[in-house]
């Protein structure tokens, strides 16, 4: 595939209702010293203290950042193999869910291992419906501390664990139905104890309560891949969307097609309906264009932080193969 994409270093102002606009530009976001070279950013979490954290394919698979994207800190070189989901709990502790390693491991903020939910390197096998068979994210109750985890590339099911790691119990199987899951991919949790799953592959959010009783489902998305709960007067939910278009579609551009069919954010309100939609152009790399969704956060102002897998997605298919943006702040406008 040749590059056929732009990629200028213009500010782009991008989203649909004037309520969720956001500035973008195509550069990386961050600051990193020369002895320090950012992975694929698989995942993207932001603390209480408005610290950005990447947890990214790298050397050092966590980088912290500032808002303004000043270096803080990175670590955990040698503790994961194919990083793909972060989370910061209630309790302030780093979730770092290894999709390579089969495993869920807690740290601290300063990066010291607490637990390890999962034997490392060791799989539960293809559809076992057991813990764990390349899992993909986690998030932990404000209520009860129990943590949650998605265990979707080669499982379909929901696994609960109490705070300590003990297993708790599991639910879903392969399927279309409610309740039901094809790539159980990210996962997160309300303040009152709502559990909602992106089923990718089902392009839908399921919403259950925390024993995995189904509630509802929304389907108005493209290949639902990371969710970010804003909490407030009422809440709000960014969902990153993954590229669902074909070749066969005719806008778009070169052989990447798809309009309205993602990669983009979409702002779904408490009754699911989509108030904004960010990104509507087909895969690009320039100011205010997306590759492939992967993680999200936001900030105490309301800015975005977007985690994609572009490499995987797109770099790695370049002739020749090139490394290409992985995260990049949307700023509020």
């Amino acid at each position: 595939m040749e590059n056929e994409m732009g990629n200028d270093s213009k500010t782009n102002t991008v989203g649909n209702n004037s309520d969720y606009t956001y500035s973008a530009t195509a550069d990386n976001f961050g600051a990193l010293p020369s002895e320090i070279e950012m992975g694929e950013a698989a995942g993207v979490a932001v603390d209480q203290a408005d610290l950005v954290y990447v947890y990214n394919r790298g050397k050092y698979p966590i980088i912290i950042f500032d808002t303004d994207g000043n270096f803080k800190s990175a670590w955990g070189e040698g503790t994961s193999v194919n990083p793909h989901g972060v989370s910061i709990g209630p309790d302030k502790n780093i979730y770092c869910v290894d999709a390579g390693d089969h495993t869920v491991k807690q740290f601290n903020a300063e990066g010291k291992l607490i637990q390890t939910i999962g034997t490392p390197g060791k799989s539960s096998g293809r559809m076992s419906g057991t813990p764990f068979c390349h899992p993909t994210h986690a998030a932990v109750s404000s209520k009860t501390g129990d943590i949650f985890v998605s265990d979707g590339y080669s499982n379909a099911v929901v696994h609960k664990f109490d705070s300590d790691g003990k297993f708790i119990m599991s639910w879903g199987r392969s399927g279309t139905d409610p309740g039901e899951f094809n790539t159980v991919h990210n996962i997160a949790i309300d303040n009152d104890d709502w559990v909602y799953i992106a089923d990718r592959e089902n392009h839908r959010i399921q919403i259950f309560d925390t024993n995995g009783k189904f509630q509802t489902q929304w389907i108005n998305l493209a290949m639902a891949s990371c969710i970010f709960i804003k909490h407030g007067a009422t809440k709000q939910f960014f969902v990153g969307e993954f590229f669902a278009g074909i070749r066969e579609n005719p806008s778009g551009l070169g052989n990447w097609t798809g309009e309205r069919l993602g990669p983009r954010i979409s702002v779904l309100n408490e009754s699911g309906n989509a108030i904004a939609r960010i990104g509507t152009n087909p895969i690009g790399l320039s100011a205010g264009d997306f590759v492939a969704p992967h993680g999200i956060s936001l900030d105490s102002k309301d800015n975005i932080y977007l985690g994609e897998v572009s490499w995987s997605a797109y770099g790695n298919n370049l002739t020749p193969p090139q490394k290409v943006r992985t995260i990049q702040k949307l700023t509020k406008v």
